[in-house]
């Protein structure tokens, strides 16, 4: 479902937002796509589309969802689109690796909210308690990916492993299981279902230390139209900042109206999880603002990988990951509060 300028100047709901008046200067198109559908992860940039934020900015936006069918990472680097939300680090890492050119250019998450939910009173308050689990639901993408460094680094067993297909009846039917989750909405839904606040335990509070919902465009765009490339990370950035201290409501209603699986409910629910945790406005982006990276960091990461075996050593150039020209310049920074 793809969500336009247009269709929110037709909606009572959106009718502040309009476009420019005929004779204004023309505003530049660009398609972004999200990694699922429209959930409160994503507020910021829905906050930007809403509050004029990218219309200011000289830019005309649709953003375009992903969801358990849909997959727009080809698009990107076909060209379909301008810019694509990627989930971490390991999008890029596999983009360089098999010659895709693509870049990111802004960390919108300081924490990737991926976690793993246990229940509670089972042994499990302590991360290391979880090694031990006889069964832990994963889904097929984490198996090949962030499982492999929780064995070499927390001593996990592929014996363990039973699939996961993102629905909660197998883990809430067994009190002995664990299962991956997002932070900021599985313990939601695990609430709501199963009547009990489950054990969440951050991966990134245990070393896995990408970054994550990152915003990734071509590297021809980077070369060719830089201030493409900046108004639309600038206005993201501050999008977020609104949506997170701001007056988010109008944000919420058009996600509502994308994605009507969602309540209002658990939209301000993941809300307070994603600052509780520190998600998105912690660590750099405190001094340098939301969107911050570094290539320590970004090395750091990589060099887990390889430990863990997802990589060879020299087969990733860290250099076309990404670009840091368009974040750590404290954009934004004043809307905090």
């Amino acid at each position: 479902m793809l969500v336009t300028l247009r269709a929110l100047a037709a909606s009572a709901l959106m009718a502040a937002v309009t476009l420019a008046a005929p004779g204004a200067q023309a505003q530049d198109k660009v398609v972004f796509a999200t990694n699922w559908k429209a959930q409160a992860a994503h507020g910021g940039f829905y906050q930007a589309l809403v509050d004029g934020g990218y219309r200011k900015a000289g830019l005309e936006v649709t953003i375009q969802q992903g969801g358990p069918q849909v997959n727009n990472r080809p698009l990107l680097a076909a060209g379909k689109i301008q810019f694509l939300m990627t989930g971490n680090l390991l999008h890029p890492f596999d983009n360089v690796k098999n010659g895709v050119p693509t870049v990111a250019v802004a960390a919108i998450f300081q924490k990737d909210p991926q976690a793993l939910i246990a229940h509670p009173g089972q042994g499990y308050e302590r991360f290391a308690d979880l090694a031990r689990a006889p069964v832990v639901l994963l889904a097929k993408d984490g198996q090949f990916t962030w499982w492999q460094w929780l064995k070499v680094q927390h001593g996990f067993r592929d014996e363990q492993l039973k699939p996961y297909n993102f629905n909660l009846s197998p883990f809430l039917a067994n009190k002995s299981a664990v299962q991956q989750g997002y932070s900021v909405a599985e313990p939601i839904y695990i609430e709501n279902q199963g009547k009990f606040k489950p054990v969440v335990h951050l991966l990134a509070d245990h070393g896995f230390s990408t970054y994550s919902t990152l915003i990734e465009t071509r590297a021809e765009t980077v070369r060719t139209n830089p201030d493409l490339v900046r108004r639309f990370v600038d206005a993201s950035i501050r999008g977020w900042y609104g949506y997170l201290y701001g007056d988010r409501k109008a944000a919420n209603a058009l996600m509502l109206k994308e994605n009507p699986e969602l309540t209002e409910n658990e939209i301000e629910r993941s809300v307070a999880l994603m600052k509780q945790q520190g998600i998105v406005d912690s660590g750099e982006a405190l001094e340098r603002g939301i969107g911050a990276m570094n290539e320590a960091r970004v090395r750091d990461f990589h060099d887990k990988m390889v430990k863990a075996g997802l990589y060879k050593p020299g087969e990733v150039d860290l250099k076309k990951v990404a670009t840091y020209e368009f974040v750590n310049r404290s954009v934004g920074r004043e809307l905090r509060r």
